[in-house]
């Protein structure tokens, strides 16, 4: 049943199959929310590397406000992350049945947050950095440590640079020849398949959810952020119901 299903994904007992699906939908609303997001406020919200490089350049070059506001935004991530630690790690010693749904109710309230009021979020700055980016940089934060935690740093969702190097490197021991006849003791190099899979799934995932997010923010607005909400909410109650 979907609700079994559903629950199974935030289940605190984790299977490798409940963490490729967990990490395909968290990455899926990840890729919507940074495209949607730079359509919003002219900025990649999970682009932590690009943040940090930005915040250097600037300095260098004697602009200390843009820089500043670089610095805004990385903060706002990592608070969204140690906001993550502090929810789950508390879950798990006060109500173990509901480790992850906290995170996610926080997220998609959040979200429907951003979808109702983003417009006048946009117009409200802090140090040249709108209301809206800080937001999301947060809320970034909160997903890729939450979905870190859950696969114990197997998957992340917003750090494509990452999923796209591991792809690389699985791909060389893919094609490599093994033929070492002079030194046999030597291991056999050996692909992990199931790592590539599941890389090139959440590349894909954040991909598509990209292209969804887009299309929905330049159709509809902040207001499609909505639907992701409610499938966050989905998968945060789930486990209430499961045996019902």
């Amino acid at each position: 049943m979907p609700i079994q299903y559903l629950a199974q994904l935030t289940s605190p007992k984790r299977t490798a199959q409940a963490n490729l699906h967990l990490g395909v939908t968290l990455a899926s609303i990840a890729g919507a929310l940074n495209a949607g997001g730079f359509l919003a406020v002219g900025q990649y919200t999970s682009h932590m590397t690009g943040i940090v490089s930005s915040a250097a350049d600037d300095l260098i070059l004697g602009r200390l406000i843009p820089a500043f506001a670089a610095a805004l935004m990385l903060c706002a991530f990592v608070l969204g992350s140690a906001s993550t630690a502090l929810m789950v790690n508390y879950a798990k010693r006060n109500t173990p049945h509901y480790i992850y749904a906290p995170v996610l109710l926080l997220e998609a309230s959040l979200l429907i947050v951003f979808g109702l009021v983003g417009t006048s979020l946009r117009q409200h700055e802090v140090i040249t950095v709108s209301f809206t980016a800080v937001l999301l940089c947060y809320v970034m934060g909160l997903q890729n440590a939450l979905i870190t935690k859950i696969s114990n740093a197997e998957i992340r969702t917003t750090h494509v640079t990452g999923l796209v190097t591991d792809v690389g490197i699985e791909l060389g021991k893919m094609i490599y020849w093994n033929r070492d006849k002079v030194n046999p003791s030597h291991g056999e190099v050996v692909a992990n398949r199931y790592k590539l899979r599941l890389h090139l799934m959440l590349i894909s995932a954040f991909f598509c959810g990209g292209l969804l997010g887009a299309a929905g923010f330049k159709y509809l607005g902040f207001i499609s952020t909505l639907p992701l909400a409610l499938a966050l909410v989905a998968l945060s109650i789930a486990p209430r119901f499961k045996s019902v």
